[in-house]
């Protein structure tokens, strides 16, 4: 069984790494060699930290593996992060991990989330219930240009309190 546990501060690289392969073995459908590594190879945004520190985060555990794990900006309401281990993509932990941040997003008065969607998971985000709004060029933290849509979703009903 699917576990979501809050991330934290410590977990940074072992979330990171899982991102990398993410990256380098789901996104390279869609971008360059030249992106992939790039993209790849950026170490975490300084975000993070206080992101996780103020339990932005959800990690996905199945009999203590790291599956996945998913960051919701509880300023914002932006989805920060999504991301599955390359081997487990398909098997229902996006949307575990999805219906996870909409319970945050819920704690704090969200009615809406948004985020800028890689071309290889806007059809996952689609499932989910986002709406493309617009393509965007995503200037990412590594300086380096990546296409992407920014989608849009209003929360379901039932996870508003």
């Amino acid at each position: 069984m699917i576990e979501l546990k809050p991330g934290a501060v410590p977990d940074i690289p072992l979330l990171w790494s899982l991102r990398t392969r993410a990256v380098r073995q789901l996104c390279a459908s869609h971008y360059s060699p030249e992106q992939i590594d790039i993209w790849s190879e950026s170490p975490p945004p300084e975000s993070y930290l206080r992101l996780l520190a103020s339990g932005c985060a959800l990690v996905a555990e199945q009999e203590g593996e790291r599956l996945g794990y998913g960051i919701l900006d509880r300023q914002s309401g932006e989805v920060i992060a999504l991301f599955v281990e390359p081997a487990e993509a398909g098997k229902g932990i996006g949307k575990r991990l999805m219906q996870g941040l909409d319970g945050i997003a819920a704690q704090e008065g969200f009615t809406r989330l948004y985020l800028y969607a890689s071309l290889n998971a806007a059809d996952f985000y689609r499932a989910m219930g986002f709406v493309a709004m617009r393509e965007e060029a995503y200037l990412h933290p590594s300086a380096i240009t990546l296409r992407s849509l920014y989608m849009e979703r209003v929360l379901p009903m039932n996870s508003l309190h």
